[in-house]
């Protein structure tokens, strides 16, 4: 049998062009985030008003999700990417203008705090059509027969950019301050924009063109629900985000229980992309096709342990390290869920399966950074994140048991056919 190369997909410009459109903007994102996490919970320090960063971006994420969807599916890919970009764009400097020293100054700490959740609104909206987008323009750039290679180097090249973003905001705070790290962010959007137009326009690929709003979206969702191996995953993955979004609680870990200050909480903050990307580039010569049910399941389970681990650490280091390990299992879950998706979705649904997708999973980031700020209030930081391991592996052991097809899952068949 000859050797999967593991470079396939890094042979083809337009994919290559895609990556650095991508790592520019998860750099992006993910520092934003990460500083504005810093700011408002320095301007407040309460726990729940960084769940409330979560809540105010994934309100607007899941409520148009399905519209974005269908959108997506109806309209050329590059271009609807271009708008998100420059949506980004303006809410980064919003961002930017609003931690401006002399406004924190003049203004009062609720008018800046409601100044950046109105921000934060409205990048959630952004990100309603941005997962979608790219995801339906990946398809475009690859053969089929290399997907699941190519899904490894995308959720490499996003994982890399989630470890050099967070990492540079936490030490750029400390460095140049948070307004200055904004203006960063920003940058760091425009260079994305300049990639994108390196790739040309491509053709929708969409039969139905102009097919009404709500019979698309029914389309979509009965497509999710009767492909049980991909309902299964992002539910999976959904539940387990949800309550294992320890992350969230860092800014408390690293200036209460740590005490280590803006650069441990950079180097905390990397810590699961670290491992994440580790293993994204392994994956690249080891594939994880073959048994891809029993490894996801197996991923999450150790995912849960890592969660409760760090929970209780009084140690750096040793939080460091179940957060890195946190992040090699999450990693063999992305892509397995990413190569699940490419190969089970047809062309002309990929923009309406992949918002199922944002509502189940990546809405779940910020329900979950919601839900960890909320029992954090209630019951505690360490007992919250203890309680989020504990039932993100109650999560696994329902979904083994109420998902046989995803137990059973072997992606190897799918590529041979």
């Amino acid at each position: 049998m000859k050797k999967a190369d593991p470079y396939a997909a890094l042979r083809f410009r337009e994919f290559n062009i895609f990556l650095l459109v991508r790592f520019a903007m998860v750099f992006a994102w993910t520092m934003q985030f990460v500083v504005i996490e810093w700011e408002v919970y320095s301007l407040t320090k309460n726990p729940l008003s960084l769940g409330i960063i979560g809540l105010m971006e994934v309100v607007p994420a899941v409520s148009m999700a399905l519209f974005a969807g269908h959108v997506v599916d109806q309209k050329e890919k590059r271009g609807l990417l271009i708008k998100c970009i420059l949506g980004f764009s303006v809410v980064s400097l919003g961002l930017f203008l609003i931690t401006w020293p002399r406004l924190v100054e003049d203004f009062s700490k609720d008018f800046i705090l409601y100044t950046v959740y109105v921000l934060v609104f409205l990048g959630g909206i952004v990100r309603a059509f941005l997962g979608p987008t790219i995801f339906s323009l990946f398809s475009l750039l690859v053969p089929k027969k290399i997907y699941p290679n190519a899904a490894t180097w995308s959720s490499s090249v996003w994982q890399m950019g989630a470890v050099i973003g967070p990492a540079f905001g936490g030490f750029f705070i400390h460095w140049i301050g948070v307004h200055w790290s904004m203006c960063f962010v920003f940058a760091f959007s425009l260079m994305a924009l300049f990639f994108l137009f390196q790739i040309p326009k491509k053709p929708v690929l969409n039969p139905n063109i102009g097919e009404p709003v709500l019979k698309s979206l029914k389309h979509g969702i009965k497509f999710v629900k009767n492909t049980k191996v991909i309902l299964g995953a992002l539910t999976l993955d959904m539940f387990a985000v949800l309550f294992g979004g320890a992350v969230a609680l860092l800014p408390i870990y690293a200036q209460d229980i740590l005490k280590v200050g803006p650069e441990g909480f950079g180097v905390l903050r990397a810590a699961p992309a670290v491992g994440a990307l580790v293993i994204m580039f392994t994956s690249a010569h080891f594939p994880l096709n073959k048994n891809a049910g029993i490894k996801l399941l197996a991923a999450i389970f150790g995912y849960g342990v890592c969660i409760i681990v760090f929970g209780i650490s009084t140690w750096f280091w040793v939080s460091v390290v179940a957060l890195f390990l946190s992040g090699v299992t999450d990693g063999i879950s992305m892509v397995i869920r990413q190569t699940i998706l490419q190969l089970k979705t047809p062309d002309a649904m990929r923009g309406r399966v992949a918002s199922v997708n944002s509502m189940f999973t990546g809405s779940s980031n910020e329900l979950g950074a919601f839900e960890s700020g909320l029992t954090a209030k209630l019951m505690g930081t360490v007992t919250a994140v203890v309680f989020g391991g504990a039932m993100t592996i109650l999560t696994v052991l329902g979904s083994a048991a109420f998902f046989p097809q995803l137990r059973k899952l072997d992606l190897d068949k799918d590529l041979d056919k």
